[in-house]
């Protein structure tokens, strides 16, 4: 999927994907992780999510990666924060208190860059990309993260009703995705209150990742 899709997105103010309040699932299941205060998430693709929000207010660090310069300036005001901005490499960082977000493409950021991070939450980021991109991904994400657990949120729904994105992730593409790195735990599979985007049934999932 070409950048110039999520630039349009951001720039039209289209973004249905975009939560109006912190995921239950993130609540339920942050604890999973065995993150202390003080712990290093790192959030791919991250938007503006509230999610964010919600995890500093818990006393985490936050890291995260995001195509559209636009979307970070509208987390860190929604934030009611002042960001620090800097060249980071080929690409730019907003920096805070307790919170680092890199501005670009996520295949272009690396380990050294990123810093430490203690685990990793995917709510938005693989169910963005479309299956030719899902791979690679994954090993950029492995690779710049030292393997971190990581938590994942996908989506399952018939594909041939709603085109996507977010894109329908079932089990089997889950394992085979990530089988080679981590040890994988299925938490929960919830329904999509009012179906997904409105006009189709789905369910939400919830994995735990371990670095094997």
């Amino acid at each position: 999927m070409e950048a110039s899709f999520w630039h349009d997105r951001w720039n039209a103010n289209e973004i249905g994907f975009h939560q109006s309040k912190p995921n239950a699932l993130l609540e339920k299941y942050m604890g999973v992780l065995g993150c202390a205060e003080g712990s290093r998430i790192f959030l791919p693709l991250c938007g503006k999510t509230l999610d964010i929000g919600w995890l500093l207010a818990k006393g985490y660090c936050v890291a995260g990666a995001e195509l559209s310069e636009t979307a970070v300036k509208q987390l860190f005001e929604e934030l009611g924060v002042v960001p620090d901005i800097s060249p980071a490499g080929a690409r730019t960082r907003y920096s805070a208190p307790d919170i680092d977000i890199f501005v670009g493409d996520i295949f272009d950021l690396s380990e050294e860059l990123l810093g430490a991070v203690d685990a990793v939450y995917d709510r938005a980021a693989l169910v963005a990309l479309p299956e030719e991109m899902r791979e690679e991904y994954v090993r950029q994400v492995a690779k710049i993260t030292d393997n971190a657990p990581k938590l994942l949120l996908t989506f399952e729904y018939d594909q041939s009703q709603l085109a996507g994105p977010p894109f329908s992730i079932d089990e089997d593409s889950v394992r085979t995705l990530h089988s080679d790195s981590y040890r994988l735990t299925l938490l929960e599979k919830v329904q999509v209150s009012g179906g997904l985007k409105g006009r189709v049934n789905a369910e939400e999932a919830v994995w735990y990742l371990e670095k094997e």
